[in-house]
C-alpha cells in the first residue's frame, strides 16, 4: 500500500522541521547529559551496553528512526495480548455475567474490535511524529487537560499491571503445591521480571516481545487440546424454567452484554493512551493504512482468540464438578490448573502452568515502560527524573495493590475495566474529534511545538469535555456499589451504559466549546 501524494506533502513538512534533539550533541539522553554524577555515568554506559534506551518523552529525530518493518508493532501487540489477563478476562463472561457461549463470542468480537480501532489510528502518531502518545495528547486534548489524562493514564498502568499480576499469582500459588509460594511470592516473581526487561526500554522490549508469544501460544493451543479431550465444554445456559438453552434472550442478557462489552471495550481500548509509544522509532513516511492495521490486528486478534478461549473453558464448570471446585476455591488459576494438570498432563502441564503464569511479564512491560512516559508528560520537574525510577515506583505500587487485591479478582477485574472504559471512550473521542475534525491533517501539526504551551492547544475545551464525559459515565453506570440514574430508568438489569454515555456526552461538548476557543485563543 502506498501513501498518497497528500499525505507525502504532509510527511516532508514534519520531517523538514528541525527539531531541538536534531541540534544536541546527544539526543538520546533524558536529561541525564546535564548530570556528571558518577551514577549517571554508568547509567548511560550501561544502557549502551544492552542496546538500552536513555531517551524520555523528547522527540526521537529521523536520523535515529531505524525501526522500518511493519511487523514489529504487530507482533509488540500481539505478544502483549496472548496472556493469562485476556483469558481471565473471557472467563468472566459465564462466571460473572451468566452468558452462553454463543452470546460470549458476539461481545468479545465486537466490542474488541471497537477498542483496537483506535489504538491502531494513535499508533501513525509515533511514526510520524517521534512522539510519545501523551505528548501526542497535547495536541489532540490540549495542554490542561492532557495533565488529567497522563495522571489517570499512571493510574491505569498500575492497576492493568495490578490485575495482570493476580492472575499470574493465583496459578503460581496453586501450582506450587497451595503454599509453597504463597500469593505475594508470585507477586514479587512477576514484579521483578517485569523490571529486568522494562528497565532497558524500547529495543530491548521489542526484542523481548518478537519471541515472547512462542511459548504463550504454545500453552493455550494445549489448553485447547486437553479441554476437548476433557468433553466438558457446554454452550448454553439455563433459563427461568430451568432448562439449558443456547441462545439466551431478555432484559437481564441485554444488561449483562453491554456490562460484558464495556468490560471489554476497557480492556482493548485501554491501550489507546499507550498506542504511539511503541512506534517512535519507525520513520516519517511509514505508511498509516498498514501501520495502522498492523496494529489493529496486532491487538483485536489474539484479544478474541484468548478470550474467546476463556470464555469456553469456563464453560466446564458447569458440567464438570473438579473444574467448578477448583474455580471456586482459585478463580481462574484454579480453572487452568484443572484442565492442564489435574487427570491431565500432571508434570509437563505444571510446567505449562508455569509458562503461562509469567506470560504477565509481556503484558506488564508496555505498562511500566508507558506508566514512566505519563509520569514525565504530567509536569516538567518529572521530566528530570529518569525513566527507570518511575519504572520502579510503578513496580512498587503493583506489590501494594495487588497482594490485598488478590482475594477479590473477580470483582475488582470487572469494576477496574469498567472504569478504565470510561475515561478511555472520553480520551478516544476528544482526540479523534480534534484530527479528522478540526486540524483534518498531519500537515496541520508541528511536532516540535511539543514543549511550547504557547503554541499548543489550550486544552479548556477538552478538560470541559472531560467533565461531562465524567457526568455522562456517572449517570449510565451500573455497578454493585453504583447505580446512575439513567441506567436505573432503563432498569436494574439493564447493563452498563457508562462508557457510551461517557463518549457521546464529551463528543457533544467539544465540538460545542472548541471552535470557541479556536476563535478566541486561536490555537
Amino acid at each position: 500500500m502506498r501513501t498518497s501524494q497528500k499525505d507525502n506533502t504532509d510527511i516532508e513538512k514534519v520531517v523538514a522541521r528541525p527539531t531541538s534533539e536534531d541540534m544536541s550533541t546527544d539526543s538520546n539522553t533524558e536529561g541525564i547529559q546535564t548530570d556528571k554524577s558518577r551514577a549517571a555515568r554508568i547509567y548511560c554506559r550501561l544502557m549502551r551496553m544492552m542496546n538500552g534506551e536513555t531517551r524520555g518523552i523528547s522527540r526521537v529525530p529521523e536520523k535515529e528512526k531505524t525501526q522500518s518493518s511493519i511487523m514489529a508493532p504487530t507482533r509488540l501487540w500481539m505478544a502483549i495480548n496472548v496472556v493469562i489477563a485476556a483469558y481471565a478476562l473471557g472467563a468472566l463472561s459465564y462466571s460473572l455475567f451468566d452468558l452462553d457461549f454463543g452470546t460470549s463470542v458476539l461481545t468479545i468480537v465486537f466490542f474488541n474490535i471497537l477498542g483496537s480501532i483506535p489504538v491502531g489510528f494513535f499508533s501513525v502518531f509515533g511514526a510520524r511524529f517521534g512522539l510519545r502518545q501523551l505528548i501526542v495528547s497535547r495536541f489532540l486534548v490540549g495542554n490542561v487537560a492532557n495533565r488529567v489524562f497522563c495522571f489517570l493514564a499512571c493510574i491505569a498502568c498500575v492497576g492493568w499491571a495490578a490485575v495482570n499480576t493476580m492472575s499470574s499469582a493465583q496459578l503460581l500459588y496453586i501450582v506450587s503445591d497451595t503454599g509453597a509460594l504463597p500469593p505475594w511470592g508470585g507477586c514479587v516473581v512477576v514484579i521483578a521480571c517485569t523490571i529486568i526487561v522494562s528497565f532497558f526500554g524500547y529495543n530491548v522490549i521489542h526484542t523481548y516481545e518478537k519471541w515472547s508469544w512462542i511459548p504463550n501460544m504454545v500453552c493455550f493451543i494445549a489448553i485447547i487440546a486437553r479441554m476437548a479431550k476433557a468433553d466438558v465444554f457446554k454452550a448454553g445456559i439455563q433459563n427461568e424454567a430451568g432448562e439449558w438453552v443456547t441462545w439466551g434472550s431478555g432484559s437481564t442478557l441485554a444488561g449483562n452484554v453491554l456490562s460484558f462489552g464495556g468490560t471489554i471495550f476497557g480492556y482493548s481500548a485501554g491501550w489507546a493512551t499507550y498506542a504511539a509509544d511503541y512506534t517512535t522509532y519507525m520513520p516519517a513516511d511509514t505508511s498509516a493504512w498498514k501501520l495502522s492495521l498492523g496494529v489493529f490486528t496486532g491487538v483485536s486478534v489474539p484479544l478474541i482468540f484468548t478470550e474467546v478461549l476463556g470464555a469456553a473453558c469456563i464453560t466446564g464448570v458447569k458440567t464438570s464438578k473438579v473444574f467448578a471446585d477448583y474455580y471456586d476455591n482459585y478463580s481462574v488459576g484454579g480453572l487452568i490448573y484443572a484442565i492442564l494438570v489435574h487427570d491431565s498432563l500432571h508434570g509437563f502441564g505444571r510446567f505449562l502452568c508455569v509458562l503461562l503464569a509469567l506470560s504477565t511479564v509481556c503484558n506488564n512491560i508496555p505498562n511500566m515502560y508507558s506508566i514512566a512516559m505519563g509520569a514525565q508528560a504530567l509536569w516538567s520537574k518529572f521530566a528530570k527524573v529518569p525513566r527507570v525510577t518511575w519504572t520502579v515506583i510503578g513496580n512498587g505500587l503493583i506489590l501494594a495493590i495487588c497482594i490485598p487485591a488478590y482475594y477479590k479478582f473477580e470483582s475488582v477485574v470487572d469494576n477496574f475495566m469498567n472504569l478504565i472504559g470510561y475515561y478511555i471512550a472520553v480520551y478516544v473521542v476528544v482526540g479523534m474529534i480534534e484530527h479528522f475534525v478540526f486540524r483534518k491533517s498531519f500537515s496541520a501539526y508541528n511536532p516540535d511545538d511539543y514543549n511550547r504551551n504557547d503554541r499548543l492547544n489550550p486544552g479548556y475545551a477538552g478538560l470541559f469535555a472531560f467533565c461531562c464525559g465524567v457526568a455522562g459515565a456517572v449517570l449510565g453506570m451500573n455497578q454493585t456499589w453504583y447505580q446512575g440514574v439513567l441506567a436505573l430508568k432503563i432498569g436494574a438489569d439493564a447493563g452498563d451504559i457508562g462508557f457510551e454515555l461517557a463518549a457521546g456526552f464529551s463528543a457533544l461538548a467539544y465540538l460545542a466549546t472548541r471552535p470557541v476557543e479556536l476563535k478566541y485563543m486561536g490555537r
